[in-house]
């Protein structure tokens, strides 16, 4: 058996054997090394280990988690439910206008979908089963419209991605994720609202309109993030790394002077928290730093791409097959995962086929924020039945209609690539070719 099947099948029989997905990745790398490679090789393990972490656009990971952490714990949520309620008003399908516009704002904060759906899901879900939404609705409106925050900076994910694909700017990524993720949202609330009209859920009449000008005042804090961190990197204030320092920062002082919700002894809680979960993320990429060397030396990337080049020279049907690829991938693993996987076999077929590194970027985001809510695995859906208090099977008819829906938006931007890259243009980032 050739070292390239042994080194990919050992990485799937570990996965099924339910193995981390770390312990996999480096096990896998292993067996390529032994199998393809002088065993002398197996010198280069913790060079590689090492080499995949010291890089400095990494520190953002960590730093974007705590301001996701510090934010959901701050009640940041709750002033952000209370101004987009003043805005809509009491209206059939109001609370779903809210949920997701409020888990837009959140994911300007948290770059992580499960973060964002623990924030909202405790303030929304509450308030939406007293207006007559079915639970497992709700829990899977909010699961699907909190997975745009892999969309809207700072996205963790996308940080990952420029780092793995090489040349592309942060920046662009950052800014060519806005238009995207608001169209994402958008196509959620299409469904959602025809839904709440169609069988009468929240009654206007049963609805408490907060007034809009302390709502408005209670909330500025919270949307001043977005504004700092974007309008920080469009003017080259500070660097995406530097962004992420500003937003603990800004982070701290909302939520211990303003909203006052935190105590110095919650940022240590916070900080440990935060510790943990980059720790989680820094063992993956490290590991898969294994993978990747074998694979790369082994030529293991470069022959599954040949691979799918040998199936079509079309470059759409091997979009559609690699956005399939994506998909099913974002069904079982965590977007982290799936870069540090798929982006070694993807990058062969973008140079082939000379796609937009940027475009292409936050089409795979928007592919695994898909995945984040359809299950089986579903973070965030997992996240917001667990709040809610129901099974997740309950959701599967609900989260199918949101999946469909944000399937039609991941279809415009494949389509349409202005839609991603007229931003990032606008404000004078390189986008390369489209």
């Amino acid at each position: 058996m050739s070292p390239d099947l042994l080194m990919v099948g050992s990485f799937f029989i570990a996965l099924l054997l339910g193995v981390p997905v770390a312990i996999a990745l480096g096990l896998g790398g292993v067996v390529g090394i032994v199998a393809g490679l002088p065993t002398v090789m197996l010198a280069t393990l913790g060079t590689n280990t090492y080499n995949s972490v010291a890089k400095y656009p990494l520190i953002a990971i960590p730093l974007f988690i705590l301001t996701g952490l510090i934010f959901e714990r701050a009640g940041v949520a709750a002033s952000l439910v209370r101004f987009a309620q003043s805005i809509i008003g009491p209206r059939h399908g109001g609370l779903t206008v809210v949920a997701v516009l409020v888990c837009l704002i959140m994911g300007g904060m948290s770059g992580s979908g499960p973060a964002d759906a623990a924030a909202v899901a405790m303030v929304m879900l509450p308030s939406m089963r007293k207006a007559g939404y079915p639970p497992p609705f709700s829990a899977s409106l909010i699961a699907a419209s909190s997975s745009t925050a892999i969309l809207i900076p700072p996205s963790i994910a996308l940080i990952l991605y420029s780092i793995v694909v090489p040349g592309v700017d942060l920046r662009a990524l950052f800014a060519a994720g806005v238009f995207p993720g608001i169209l994402a949202g958008l196509s959620l609330l299409v469904p959602a609202l025809y839904l709440a009209r169609k069988y009468s859920w929240e009654d206007p009449t049963d609805v408490e309109r907060p007034e809009f000008w302390p709502s408005f005042r209670a909330a500025l804090p919270a949307l001043f993030a977005p504004v700092i961190i974007l309008g920080g990197l469009r003017s080259g204030l500070f660097t995406p790394t530097e962004a992420a320092v500003v937003a603990v920062a800004y982070g701290v002082i909302v939520g211990c002077l303003v909203y006052r919700n935190l105590s110095l002894k919650d940022l240590y809680t916070l900080v440990t928290d935060a510790a943990v979960t980059s720790g989680v993320v820094m063992f993956i990429i490290a590991l898969a730093g294994i993978f990747a060397w074998a694979g790369t030396t082994l030529g293991t990337f470069q022959h599954l791409a040949n691979a799918l080049l040998s199936l079509s020279e079309n470059s759409w049907v091997l979009l559609g097959l690699v956005m399939v690829l994506v998909l099913i991938a974002g069904m079982l693993l965590d977007a982290i995962s799936i870069y540090l996987i798929l982006t070694p076999i993807i990058i062969p077929l973008m140079d082939h086929f000379g796609w937009n590194p940027v475009w292409f970027g936050i089409l795979l985001a928007m592919n695994i924020a898909i995945g984040q809510f359809t299950p089986p695995v579903a973070v965030n859906l997992m996240v917001t039945t667990r709040i809610a208090n129901i099974r997740l099977e309950h959701t599967l008819g609900w989260a199918a209609i949101f999946i469909a829906a944000m399937a039609v938006s991941l279809l415009l931007v494949m389509l349409f690539p202005a839609i991603a890259l007229w931003l990032p243009e606008q404000m004078g980032f390189v986008v390369g070719e489209w």
